[in-house]
Formats: structure tokens, sequence, C-alpha cells
């Protein structure tokens, strides 16, 4: 099943066709909506699916990364995943996309969970019979994280792609300003910290998806954090740290060896200390922070491995409950 990013050019991730004539292509049914959140904040969702073809084989609820959105490329995943059989549902988090909220200010990580719990238990009750995945990437694999320590009882797997498990040292703030973070926080929570080039930059392997990142019309650009923003992402790496070892649920964690951005050692600390009986591992050699962003050859490699897992593990929760 090839990744829709090959139809992508350097200004529309749909190539030269509108959204609506894309989905159209695909046989895609899209919806979108708001949710109003425990903060009365409007939360952008949205979902895709075939609209016709065999029967569903399974939902996959998607969490984006920092600085993006749910209706920019990793759509284009989502995409692939419903031509593969699957019900994708997905959001933005506050402060980025279309939901309300301080442009990527993130001062407290659990409303964003409360959040995505809330939209993606109404996406399950809605397709109650079939088995239930979690899709994170970047940040969102740390949220990813975080909704299954909360109620890892409610999916049939996770997967972790380039997950925040821990920021590479080619990423944090310099030192002395990661120590004083907590006082920036405290004085200044919404003062910019300016940790790097933007991380388009060190997460786009090739220039023309780098550009068309860059075109997305939601974008938080610059590669500035607020420091309220930088501190929580900090605790909440140590925090996956200490209890990675409550994840029992089936488990891939898919990062690029050379992930400038999130540190695969991090990832693979999570792999290997949490207590699924049932995980897999794939640091692939040489590539960088998105795996959408790699030459198209690349891409395949990491989107087929991803749906190959996806598609034995659908299967075997189907059968286990045809059979009982």
């Amino acid at each position: 099943m090839a990744h829709p990013i090959h139809e992508a050019n350097e200004k529309s991730p749909f190539g030269d066709l509108t959204r609506e004539e894309f989905y159209k292509k695909h046989q895609i049914v899209h919806q979108e909506s708001f949710l109003l959140n425990q903060q009365n904040m409007k939360i952008f969702t949205q979902s895709w699916k075939p609209s016709s073809g065999p029967g569903l084989r399974g939902l996959v609820a998607m969490v984006h990364g920092y600085t993006d959105e749910s209706s920019w490329l990793i759509q284009l995943t989502a995409v692939g995943m419903v031509k593969a059989g699957f019900y994708v549902c997905a959001l933005d988090l506050q402060g980025h996309g279309y939901s309300d909220g301080s442009r990527g200010h993130i001062p407290n990580i659990e409303p964003v969970v409360e959040d995505c719990i809330q939209f993606f238990d109404s996406a399950r009750a809605s397709q109650p019979k079939l088995p239930a995945f979690l899709f994170g990437e970047s940040l969102g694999g740390a949220i990813a994280i975080l909704i299954c320590l909360k109620q890892e009882n409610k999916w049939n797997g996770l997967i972790l792609n380039a997950a925040m498990c821990g920021v590479s040292k080619k990423f944090k703030p310099v030192w002395p300003l990661e120590e004083l973070l907590p006082v920036a926080a405290f004085v200044a929570p919404t003062w910019k910290v300016a940790v790097t080039e933007d991380p388009a930059r060190r997460s786009y392997k090739e220039e023309w998806k780098r550009k068309l990142v860059m075109k997305s019309p939601n974008r938080l650009a610059n590669g500035k954090v607020t420091a309220a923003t930088a501190l929580e992402f900090l605790r909440v790496c140590e925090h996956i740290k200490r209890n990675s070892h409550g994840l029992e649920l089936p488990l891939l964690v898919v990062h690029g060896g050379e992930d400038k951005i999130c540190d695969p050692n991090s990832a693979r600390w999570v792999h290997d200390s949490a207590a699924s009986k049932d995980k897999t591992l794939k640091i692939f050699k040489g590539m960088w922070h998105q795996f959408i962003g790699e030459p198209n050859e690349n891409v395949e490699l990491v989107f087929g491995a991803i749906l190959s897992w996806l598609g034995e593990r659908a299967s075997s929760v189907i059968t286990t409950h045809s059979n009982e």
C-alpha cells in the first residue's frame, strides 16, 4: 500500500488536486467537527473512512506532534491507513491547527491528554466492534503513552513514531538555560526560548518536503517554545522514563537512527522497559525525525512496517473475538 506522499508536491499535500478531489480519488469519506472540552475550548476533530469496499479492520486514533496539526502531512498517513481498511480519527492539540488555545503554549500536558481521551472515547463508541489502536508521532507519541497509562485496557495496540520519550541533546536548550527553565517558567511562562533553528530543518530530509511543511497555513514556525512548555516537555519525558514499565499492551516503536529532535535511545528505553509481551522495536539507520520527510523508498519501508504490524494485530483481535 503506497503512502500518499507520492502524490504531494512542495505546494500541497494533494498535489495538483483540491482536497475534495483528492478524497474522491481515494474513495475517502471525510468528516470534521469541533468538540467542547472540559475547559470550554473548541477542539478541532476529524475522521476518515473508506467510502466503499470490505468491512473495516480497525480504528486508529492519531496524535500529531508539536508545531504540527491534523490537517497537513499527517493526514496523508491517515489516508494511507484508510486505504488499508482502517477508520482513522485525529484532533488538533490545544494551541495547534484549528483548535483554541495560545499558539504552541502547553504549560500542562494533562488537559491535552484529557482532550484526546474525550474525543477518542467518542470515536470508539461510534465503532464499538473494531479493535482500536493509538498512533502518536513526536510529542503525540508521548501523549499516546500517557493515554495508555491512564486507560491501557481500552486499547489493542500502541504505535510510537519518533516519539518524544526523551529530547535529543542536540535539540535541548544549551546550558545553563536548561537549568534556569524552572525559574523562567515561573517568572515568565510565555517567554519564548530560542532552542534551535526551525525543527522542520532537522526533521524532514528532503528539501521539497520541508518547503511543503512550511506551506501549512496553521504551522507554528521558528523553533521557539515558551519556557513553561519546554519545562513541561522535559518533565513529561522524565515521567515516561519512570513509568514506561506500566505499558502492557502490544507495542510498536519506530524511530529514525539519526533523529536529532527526539532521542532514539529514549525510545529504545521505553521499548525495553515496557511490560508488553508483544513488542517490536525498529530503529531505521540513517533516517531523521519524520519518516514522511525521507526519500519515498524510505517512506515505504517505514509505512509498510507500520501497516503490516497493524494488520496482524487487528486480525488477531478479530479472530480472538470470533472464537469467543
